[in-house]
């Protein structure tokens, strides 16, 4: 049979399409859209009740009298700021600047900032721009978010699994694979880590392990991507890699996904560090980031930016102060999933099943072990039968592993659909623990 002009063998695509770790987003996302009715534990989105569309237009405003008052620009300037293409790097830099001053600890110069749509784009860039040569590997936390695990794949670079512990990754492990991977004459080049509330485990780094990894980073030679969504739900928060760091070794990604909303796909990149040209003229990584967006998707958008700007002006640049009630939302969703869990899965029962969940102290997520393959068929029968949707581990996993756990989310949903989705997710495991005795 003659083959049709318009087909494309998928061989002659790039290979990372056809990876598990980009295809199982598109898996869950039609697993939910095939049953609206179930209970999601599987999106780690903000809450639809912090959302009022009214405050898009009070925020517009904010960052025009922004502009015109503190900036002193002109009508004409202001009109060009909001809807003409604008700095590639960014228009609201100095704005991010002082948040992270105010807010982490982090003091830089705005320029060192580059705003990017979304934290992932953020993620790319960086990837790209440091990992240039065949023997270059990018360590990560095992488990990592799916997202630099996607990335790296796109890009076509090896990526290394350091193990985490409840108190995030261990420094002499992280040592230990960057030691092996040069005696084998390739080049660690970086490490990538959520240091706060971790996407997918909800682990935090130890205050002791930031130093010792600060530590290990500069006698390894390696570089820090310092992922940092979840920061803001800390009480009192640790202190930021990248506020430690005394030596540039640290690559800061940030993002107002859940600090302010995640439509706007507004995020930032810190990359201060300096950059020696052949020819001896020296810029800073940032300048390299943006030069490599240009050519990818040119600016974020005015309008985003300006919308995010305008929450940044209304909040003084105190974003933890402003998300006062979130934090406590998330904090009172979480305490009442672990609760749920508990009630429905009381200790003697867990014991007997071999069923066991880690209890964050803050977070969006809580991992729940259980002694059978929590896969994509079962997150079938889950949602079909049960009525409950969650998250397979092993999509976290870039070379095999957390195939017996369920990645829970406790962000997006109401007290009561927690407590709900708690029951049936609990008769879901019953269930299942019987059927393989």
């Amino acid at each position: 049979m003659t083959a049709l002009l318009n087909e494309i063998p998928a061989e002659d695509l790039c290979p990372a399409l056809g990876h598990p770790v980009l295809s199982s987003a598109a898996f869950l996302n039609e697993v939910s859209s095939r049953y609206p009715e179930a209970v999601s534990l599987a999106a780690g989105r903000p809450y639809d009740g912090f959302f009022d569309p009214a405050e898009l237009g009070d925020n517009l405003l904010a960052y025009q009298e922004h502009l015109t008052e503190r900036e002193g620009l002109s009508p004409g300037e202001v009109t060009r700021r909001l809807f003409q293409y604008g700095r590639t790097a960014g228009h609201i830099h100095d704005l991010i600047a002082e948040l992270i001053a105010n807010d982490e600890g982090i003091h830089v110069p705005p320029e060192s900032i580059v705003v990017v749509n979304g934290a992932q784009e953020g993620m790319l860039i960086t990837l790209r721009a440091l990992c240039n040569a065949p023997g270059d590997v990018l360590l990560t936390t095992s488990p990592a978010y799916i997202g630099i695990l996607g990335a790296a794949r796109l890009l076509g670079i090896r990526s290394a699994a350091v193990a985490e512990d409840e108190d995030g990754v261990d420094p002499a492990a992280v040592a230990a694979v960057a030691r092996r991977l040069r005696g084998s004459g390739q080049r660690p080049r970086a490490l990538y880590l959520v240091p706060d509330f971790s996407n997918p485990t909800g682990h935090t780094l130890s205050a002791e392990r930031r130093g010792a990894l600060l530590e290990v980073a500069e006698e390894e030679g390696l570089l820090i991507l310092e992922d940092s969504p979840y920061g803001f739900l800390a009480d009192p928060p640790l202190p930021s890699l990248k506020s430690l760091d005394t030596t540039g070794r640290v690559i800061h990604i940030g993002s107002f996904a859940k600090t302010c909303f995640p439509g706007a796909r507004v995020g930032y990149v810190v990359a201060d560090q300096v950059v020696r040209h052949a020819d001896g003229s020296r810029s800073t990584l940032a300048d390299q980031l943006a030069l490599i967006r240009s050519m990818i998707t040119v600016n974020t958008s005015s309008v985003a930016q300006a919308v995010i700007g305008g929450i940044l002006v209304r909040a003084r640049c105190r974003l933890r102060e402003h998300n006062a009630e979130r934090i406590r939302f998330y904090r009172e969703n979480l305490a009442a999933l672990l609760r749920a869990l508990d009630r429905r899965l009381p200790d003697g029962v867990r014991h007997r099943l071999g069923v066991s969940w880690n209890a964050p102290a803050a977070g969006f997520f809580v991992v729940l072990r259980v002694p059978f393959p929590a896969d994509e068929n079962l997150l079938t029968v889950s949602a079909r039968d049960y009525g409950v949707v969650w998250t397979p581990m092993s999509y976290f996993f870039a070379d095999g592993g957390g195939s017996r756990a369920m990645r829970l989310s406790c962000s997006s949903v109401s007290a009561a659909d927690l407590e709900e989705g708690a029951r049936r997710l609990a008769q879901l495991v019953l269930d299942t623990a019987q059927m393989r005795r």
